[in-house]
This record gives C-alpha cells, structure tokens and sequence, in this order.
C-alpha cells in the first residue's frame, strides 16, 4: 500500500490535461465501449407458423443468436404442419472471424492505453530521456489507427451480413411448412441491433482518435523541433553587428570636444593673482 501511495504521490497527472495524455484517455474509454458493446452481444427474433390445423401451430417461436455469431451453428425447432412433427432449421452463415477481430483490435487498445497512461503519469520524464520512447509509442499507434480502420471496416460489412441472415422474413423461406398452401407464417418480433451498430459507430470513433493522436506522439520526438525555430526578426541587427559598432565608432562626445582638456594649474594660478 505505501508503494501505491508513494506512486500516486510522484505520479505527473498534469499530463492528462495535455492533449498527448488526454486524447489516450478517450482512447482507453472508447476502447471499452467498441469491444463490449460487440462482445457482450446476444439477440433474439421471433417468428409464427399459422397450420392449416390450429392444433399444429407455434405463435411464439424464439430464435436465439449471440456474439461471436457462428449462425450456421444457432437453430430453432418449427412445426411442419403435419401432426406433432418439428423440423430443425439453422441460421446461414459465419461471420465470427470479422466480429472477433474487431473485438481483439479493442481489447488490445485498452491494454496498450492503459500501459501508455501509466508511463505518462509515473515515467513522463524518463520517456522524454530521449526519442525512443515517442518513436515506439508513434510507431504502435500508426499501426493501431491502422488496425481501427481495417476492423471497423471488416466488422461493419460483417454487421451487415448478420443482419440479412438475421431478417425473419428471410428465414420463414427456410421452414418447409410455410411453403405450402393453407399455412401462414409470420414475424412477430425483430432482432434488436442499436448495440451492434453503435458498436460499428465506436470503431471509426477510435479510428479518429488514434489518427489524430499520432501528430501529438510524433511532436513527443524531436523531428520536428529544428524545422519549427523561427527566424530573428527583422529590422533588428544580429548580436554581432552590435560589437563591430562599437568596435569603429569613435565616442560622439570626444570628436565634438575637438580633444579640448581645461588647465586646471592656470585657473588657480590667475585666481591668486587677483587676491
């Protein structure tokens, strides 16, 4: 507890209202929202097949589907229409790989915010030591901005592809019953994806901050520095000028004295006379 203390003691959080260590901050916060609002995922639609003998019907029939939606592994049982028989109809499709990514992306940016706020707050001096430490920390936020653009990307078609998988009026074509005449099959409920999409909006959120954090980690290391020294201005000599003047210039005073030097023997010398 006394090292925490001492930690919390020495650590530099003015670093924070900086906008090096501010933005990380918004990366560490977006970072959690991107991949647990994708993550933490599960939805559900429900459908209703109407026989032709109401005994045989199911009104409330619940297809239940969740991250990292392997959908061609998520099914239902729905009535056939004939007798007490059900068929088993799986979902289409596999899109886990663009979800899992996009989820690994975000979890591995929350890490590397966290890391990069701690040595902000308790190492910032010996990261300015020289430009290793910006030159890595450059070099791992351009491949993140990368990587946030490559996810968010892969992730929102991916999104796109759960959602017509997950359309219910797409899947009743799948249940044999609502082929034949006389039955009637309907959606009664659709798949809520407010979270998914915001999960979507979140990625290319990230995607802004850590492009517009790499100015602010680049400027950590002195490339830039002998580019930005301002020129002296002008009308104002150089400090050299100034020595070479007072080097030729003769004293204005002398030269109008014409070397004039009072004798001060001979004023005495007539103020005794006249005594």
């Amino acid at each position: 507890m006394d090292v925490v203390n001492q930690l919390v003691a020495q650590g530099q959080f003015r670093v924070i209202k900086l906008p090096l260590g501010f933005i990380k901050v918004l990366q560490w916060f977006f970072a959690i929202f991107a991949f647990s609002t994708c993550g933490s995922y599960s939805g559900m639609f429900r459908i209703a097949v109407e026989c032709k003998n109401r005994t045989e019907s199911d009104l409330s029939i619940d297809v239940d589907f969740e991250y990292p939606f392997r959908l061609h592994q998520e099914y239902f049982r729905a009535p056939t229409c004939k007798e007490e028989s059900k068929q088993t109809v799986f979902l289409v499709g596999d899109y886990s790989s663009s979800a899992e990514f996009f989820v690994t992306i975000g979890v591995f940016a929350f890490l590397y915010s966290t890391a990069a706020l701690s040595i902000y707050v308790f190492f910032f001096e010996k990261y300015k030591e020289n430009n290793k430490g910006p030159l890595v920390d450059l070099g791992v936020t351009a491949v993140f901005a990368f990587m946030w653009l490559v996810s968010s990307a892969a992730w929102a078609k991916g999104l796109s592809d759960v959602k017509t998988a997950t359309n219910p009026d797409g899947v009743i074509t799948q249940i044999n019953a609502c082929q034949e005449k006389g039955n009637e099959c309907r959606e009664v409920h659709d798949p809520v994806m407010s979270g998914l999409n915001t999960s979507v909006a979140f990625g290319f959120i990230n995607l802004i901050l850590w492009v517009g954090n790499l100015w602010f980690v680049f400027k950590e290391t002195g490339i830039i520095a002998p580019f930005m020294r301002q020129p002296p201005p002008e009308g104002k000599p150089a400090p050299d000028a100034y020595g070479q003047q007072g080097a030729y210039e003769q004293d204005p005073y002398a030269s109008s004295q014409g070397g004039y030097q009072p004798d001060y023997n001979q004023q005495g010398y007539n103020q005794e006379a006249s005594e």
